[in-house]
């Protein structure tokens, strides 16, 4: 059977993966006990017709892509946040059970010495009652607050993380404009544009489109590989692994097993990682009709962006459909640099693929043809 060029895609998750067909997106995450938990809603299918158009199509679907990936992205980081929370809770019980274990002796050597003070001291009885009333209303009251402790903090907790979300993404925007706009542009001025002044026209912005290319794909190059040293990104990676070789599978026309799938690919040409590269490429191109310096010409390359995440996706999606010469010269740099965005997965990550990659298969496998 011909391989298939399918357009469902996917995305890694904390310790799970999300799949997006043309009918339904779906999410499996491994939880701590060894379960799969699925979850799934239908795809936005009530595409403007203007969103259909080249160049303008590749601008929607990055933004739904990314608005789709990041809530499943916070989903998946929920429940894995609670099973961290379920196994801190679980260490401090186990360390609270021999202390309990404990107390029964210590309740017995106190009414010893309790019945010999009475017997030497004939104390009233009354008073040690009074006296052990307060308590005891203060030891029924604590347990009381106690209970409404995680109901709050849930409740505080889920404000907080929202804010914090909402400050992390800002930061983030703030972060990546930075280093991959202003900051490539101020290197060049400061090391390159001296030595570059006999240049004129056409060649000094091309040299210049190229040097600030390259210090955006360094500067990408080390952050991908700085965080890939992080065990939960590792792990990442590794589902990110499992996504790309459970669509090969699916587009082989194999039965999805983990024997068929643990020998495909990790790879693969429509990643997002390549889209990445891409538009960096296509940058250097834009860049070159550019013609101002400083603050303008960072303000010029913000502007296009859009521009360029058209171009990019209509050469990613030319890769996906096509084989030849020309589509995988335009995949290299993207296939190349997923040698970091993946690795390879075990074989419960790649269950963790095929429950999500079932889920979104349309019953008439011609929809999802790309």
């Amino acid at each position: 059977m011909a391989n298939k060029k399918t357009s469902i895609g996917g995305q890694a998750l904390m310790e799970g993966i999300m799949m997006r067909g043309p009918e339904v997106t779906a999410m499996a995450v491994r939880r701590a006990d060894g379960r799969i938990v699925m979850e799934d809603f239908p795809t936005n299918t009530n595409v403007p017709k203007i969103c259909k158009l080249p160049l303008i199509r590749g601008i929607y679907g990055m933004v739904t892509s990314f608005t789709v990936g990041y809530k499943c992205l916070m989903r998946s980081a929920d429940l894995y946040a609670d099973d961290l929370i379920a196994e801190e809770e679980a260490k401090e019980a186990a360390k609270v059970a021999p202390q309990e274990a404990a107390e029964p002796s210590a309740q017995d050597a106190t009414e010893v010495v309790s019945d010999a003070t009475e017997t030497v001291c004939a104390a009233d009885d009354a008073a040690p009652a009074n006296d052990t009333a307060p308590v005891t209303e203060a030891a029924k009251e604590a347990p009381a607050d106690k209970k409404d402790t995680p109901a709050k903090a849930k409740e505080e907790g889920g404000v907080f993380s929202t804010v914090v979300g909402v400050i992390t993404m800002v930061i983030a925007v703030v972060l990546m404009l930075g280093l991959f706009f202003w900051l490539p542009t101020f290197l060049y001025d400061i090391f390159i544009a001296k030595l570059a002044s006999g240049l004129t026209g056409f060649g000094a912005r091309l040299l210049r489109s190229v040097c600030e290319a390259t210090v955006r794909v360094v500067l990408l190059l080390l952050y991908m590989i700085l965080v890939s040293q992080m065990k939960e990104i590792k792990r990442t990676f590794m589902y990110h692994g499992a996504e790309h070789k459970t669509i090969f599978c699916y587009e082989k026309g194999l039965p999805l097993t983990v024997e068929n799938i643990r020998p495909m690919r990790r790879f693969h040409p429509r990643c997002g990682t390549s889209f990445l590269i891409l538009m960096v490429l296509v940058g250097i191109l834009l860049g070159m009709f550019i013609p101002f310096t400083g603050w303008l010409r960072v303000v010029c390359k913000i502007a296009v962006i859009p521009l360029t995440v058209g171009i990019g996706y209509e050469l990613i999606k030319l890769a996906g459909r096509h084989d030849n010469l020309l589509t995988r010269i335009i995949s290299a740099p993207g296939v190349w640099f997923q040698h970091i965005t993946t690795k390879e997965p075990d074989d419960q990550m790649i269950e963790c693929a095929i429950a999500a990659m079932e889920k979104v298969i349309p019953e008439d496998k011609e929809k999802d043809n790309w």
